[in-house]
């Protein structure tokens, strides 16, 4: 596949987007670990199916904080204090100066809060968030503390099911209807640092196609879903994206 100077390269697609209109472009960017992978955070999970030397179902499943509690609130509590201590990336201060702009729906696999500490004032947290908390039982929400534990009570209830505001396996991601009405308007749609592997998120590109939106991939590697793209840009997020926002002429 040819590439350019900057390390882009481009896939042929038969679909023609829609034109877009230079003075008022709606625009939908994904992003996944792979941007908080260039702030030291580590990615989902690695090819031998671990995820911080733990398997997926016991600290990533609602069954997996049944058994053991006391596992998973220590395994969030330590991912909430690597959260603390990385800092956003030039590509999270990108996609801040392009909300600025222009009419931007910012979306995130990611946990973490470094869109919102890179500039970004809204951001749809699909899988939740390292820094809130959850009642298992009258699903009532607050801010995490910086540890959790098992014995923590819910503040509106009473009762002992506090739990990480994290959308696990077998449950239902958050602000569906929302994503899905952006998608619908997008001119535009980037996806930054995503597998494509993970659905429904990984699904947004056929819908945003199917309404003649252009689509963008920018990735170390082409994704899983690659092909579904107009174009791509491969090499690391902290370059890729600032070259991509200014691409636009949007600053």
């Amino acid at each position: 596949m040819p590439t350019t100077p900057s390390g882009r390269a481009t896939s042929a697609s038969p679909r023609r987007p829609r034109p877009i209109a230079a003075d008022r472009v709606r625009i939908v960017v994904l992003t996944g670990a792979g941007i908080s992978a260039e702030s030291g955070l580590a990615t989902f999970r690695a090819s031998d199916g671990l995820w911080e030397d733990h398997h997926i179902e016991d600290v990533a499943t609602p069954e997996g904080f049944a058994r053991d509690p006391g596992l998973v609130h220590r395994f969030y509590n330590a991912r909430r204090e690597a959260a603390a201590a990385a800092l956003p990336n030039a590509a999270h201060r990108a996609l801040a100066e392009l909300a600025r702009l222009h009419e931007l729906t910012l979306v995130t696999q990611n946990v973490d809060d470094l869109h919102e500490r890179g500039g970004s004032s809204e951001v749809i947290h699909m899988h939740g968030q390292l820094r809130r908390a959850l009642c298992a039982d009258c699903e009532h929400r607050w801010d995490a503390p910086a540890r959790m534990h098992p014995e923590d009570r819910c503040p509106f209830c009473g009762v002992g099911a506090a739990r990480p505001d994290i959308v696990w396996f077998g449950e239902m991601p958050y602000h569906m209807e929302r994503i899905w009405e952006a998608l619908e308007r997008a001119d535009l749609f980037a996806a930054v640092g995503t597998s494509g592997n993970v659905y429904p998120a990984a699904g947004f590109v056929q819908h945003a196609a199917r309404r003649g939106a252009e689509c963008v991939e920018l990735n170390l590697d082409a994704s899983a879903n690659a092909h579904d793209f107009d174009r791509r840009i491969l090499g690391p997020a902290s370059r890729t994206v600032p070259e991509w926002v200014a691409s636009l002429g949007l600053g």
